[in-house]
């Protein structure tokens, strides 16, 4: 066994420079490995990736690289038993391993780390990691979006209120309402599957910032490892993370997207719009009042959504003043990201679980989208097509609307004569575009509110998701 002319009590990675062992402060202040030990499973995947390729262009012998793969896959295993033994002493994940590597097979663990640095190390393990965490994220957001397509097709004639300034505009369905959400998603869809392509770049050979003398092959590691490609510039390879400030820009967006959904659903589920019902699973009650239903899940997802625009803005500000190339500011890249992640799959799961349950009050959104006089603009139609200027006709159906509030009467609940004190163009077939279903009916286009469209919406949506699942 070698010897190390490190000053006892330093870091045996780094400590031959330094004449006195660390303070025990500053020690637990600059060691991650309670965070990153997260990437440990990726690390190792890693590391064997490169101890293959050092063995395939001669630097380690097949034999060694056979010990550290047994190695490894010995610590692998460790680890996912919960049996491995952390020290902050060693400062991160990756001397973590390989102290313990080099514990097990002795003086060849050491060999492992020939031609990298910690710098692209983990800017390689981040990139892992998050590549698997987005396939993960993908699966929640692609059954979330089945879940609403389905259950926009079930609702397409569930006639209900459109909003604006949430005031009662024109009557619109269900289903065409949920799909507006959809669309959200979709957009949201791109920009992950977008976001990964970028991920999916190996920094790996890059070393600490200038690359290695050792013949490595970069595209073998990166073609183990199903990277894309090798990063292009050493330099940028250690520092880049706007990978990571990317994936949580995608995050903070599809939030902002749950957050309005999350604020319509606690609003419907509101004695004021009673407009759905939410499964009992998905809310709690009060401890003093035995009559409410809270919707927590919805609640919650609108909260967590400042708490993931906070990690962007964390990220954004983390790199803004970094000179090239790494800098121990990155140590503050992983628990921003790593929260992130964890916040969006579990807010995406609970969507997606609850979605589909949601119980439409058909009832009750009928009679809502019956007050606020939602078919005027159909009425200004009906005059100008019969020949009135638009102007005109909003001033006519200004007139009516009222005295219907006068009257307490909405535009479909008027006669005839009552209709053409305004204006003697007004007909007996006005009262086709005055009903709801009509209403929704005649907006008979794509991206319309006709039933027939919100179905044919629906189904381009599920096709266009299906090719996407392809693609990726």
């Amino acid at each position: 066994m070698s010897t190390s002319s490190a000053t006892p009590g330093t870091n045996q990675s780094w400590g031959g420079r330094f004449s006195e062992p660390t303070d025990a402060f500053v020690e637990r202040f600059t060691a991650s490995v309670d965070f990153d030990r997260r990437l440990a499973l990726q690390d190792i995947q890693g590391s064997i990736a490169h101890a293959t390729m050092l063995a395939r262009v001669g630097v380690l012998t097949d034999a060694e690289r056979d010990a550290i793969v047994a190695g490894l896959t010995e610590i692998r295993g460790e680890i996912e038993r919960g049996e491995f033994q952390w020290s902050v002493k060693l400062e991160d994940v990756h001397m973590n391993i390989e102290a313990r590597l080099t514990d097990k097979i002795g003086i060849t663990g050491k060999k492992l780390h020939t031609g990298r640095s910690r710098n692209d190390q983990v800017a390689t393990d981040i990139r892992l990691f998050l590549r698997d965490e987005i396939d993960v994220v993908e699966a929640e957001l692609k059954r979330l979006r089945e879940g609403l397509i389905e259950l926009a097709a079930r609702e397409a004639d569930t006639i209900m209120p459109g909003f604006t300034h949430l005031q009662t505009a024109q009557p619109v369905t269900f289903g065409h309402h949920l799909l507006a959400w959809h669309e959200m998603l979709a957009r949201d869809h791109e920009r992950l599957l977008d976001c990964r392509r970028r991920v999916n770049v190996m920094p790996l050979g890059a070393a600490a910032l200038a690359g290695t003398t050792y013949p490595i092959d970069r595209h073998v590691t990166a073609e183990l490892l199903g990277f894309s490609r090798p990063a292009e510039n050493s330099l940028d390879a250690v520092s880049d993370r706007d990978f990571a400030i990317e994936f949580t820009s995608f995050a903070s967006i599809l939030l902002m997207h749950l957050s309005r959904m999350s604020e319509e659903l606690v609003l419907w589920t509101s004695a004021q719009f009673d407009f759905i019902d939410l499964p009992d699973r998905f809310c709690t009650g009060s401890s003093i009042m035995p009559q409410k239903k809270n919707p927590d899940v919805p609640e919650l997802v609108r909260g967590k959504t400042g708490r993931v625009y906070g990690h962007l803005m964390g990220l954004l500000t983390l790199m803004k003043s970094q000179p090239l190339a790494y800098n121990k500011d990155n140590q503050e890249d992983k628990e921003p990201l790593f929260d992130t992640l964890d916040t969006v799959r579990d807010c995406l799961k609970a969507f997606a679980d609850m979605v589909p349950a949601i119980e439409a009050r058909k009832a009750s959104m009928y009679e809502a989208a019956r007050r606020g006089f939602s078919t005027a603009t159909d009425l200004a139609d009906y005059l100008v097509r019969r020949g009135v200027a638009f102007r005109d006709a909003h001033e006519i159906v200004g007139q009516s609307v009222a005295f219907g509030l006068r009257e307490k009467k909405d535009l479909s609940e008027m006669s005839l004569d009552e209709l053409r004190q305004f204006s003697d163009t007004i007909e007996a077939d006005v009262f086709e575009v005055l009903t709801l279903e009509g209403s929704v009916a005649a907006r008979n286009h794509i991206g319309g509110t006709a039933p027939d469209q919100v179905r044919a919406a629906a189904q381009r949506a599920r096709e266009t998701l299906t090719a996407l699942g392809r693609e990726a």
